[in-house]
């Protein structure tokens, strides 16, 4: 009888850790889209994109983040490096995965909001093996999200410091990123400055 190929199991993993230095010490958790959190808008796309389990890993103003944003189905953890940079926090996401039964993380970064469901759903969809490695384009260039499967978590925890995440070692592994077009149906842009928060409705 032939063998059904298992499903592989994509966590979503969140980065929603920043401070908004460059927003005036604004959260970028917080921030307002169509009347809910930034925080909200990212774990529903991680979710309705077909990932489970969803790990949330946030920082600055964590107890109002909690107290406000509805992230229920969704484990949360505080990573007390948040101001160091991104780097901590994909390390706190990576670690909060390991020992279980994920095959591959999703990381969606929380200041992304024309990154929704479906691009999420898409580059999950790459993910055929554990050492899986796939990120969404857009006219060509690598982008969000990103997944990492579970062989690569070690090396790339290692290597993600300060702001790069896991620039560096996407860098280092481009012949082996399988890049997933979602130009169609997300736009990438960033919240870094008070400019981009026009991009908020």
């Amino acid at each position: 009888m032939a063998q059904t190929r298992r499903i592989p199991v994509v966590a979503g993993v969140l980065l929603a850790a920043g401070g908004g230095r460059r927003l005036g010490g604004r959260p970028k958790a917080l921030l307002e889209h169509r009347g809910r959190p930034l925080v909200e808008h990212a774990a529903r796309a991680l979710r309705d994109g077909g990932c489970g389990p969803v790990h949330v890993v946030i920082g600055a103003a964590a107890p109002e983040v909690r107290a406000r944003a509805d992230l229920a189905g969704c484990t949360v953890s505080e990573n007390p490096a948040w101001e160091e940079g991104m780097g901590s926090s994909l390390r706190a996401g990576l670690a909060a995965l390991d020992g279980g039964e994920v095959d591959a993380a999703l990381v969606l970064l929380v200041d992304q909001p024309g990154i929704g469901a479906e691009a999420v759903a898409r580059v999950r969809s790459a993910c055929r093996s554990r050492g899986a490695l796939a990120a969404g384009s857009y006219d060509g260039e690598r982008g969000h999200p990103v997944l990492f499967g579970a062989d690569r978590w070690a090396d790339i925890r290692a290597g993600a410091v300060g702001d790069q995440g896991a620039r560096a070692y996407l860098r280092a592994h481009r012949e082996a990123v399988v890049l997933v077009d979602c130009s169609d149906v997300a736009r990438p842009f960033d919240i870094d400055t008070a400019q981009d928060l026009k991009h908020l409705e």
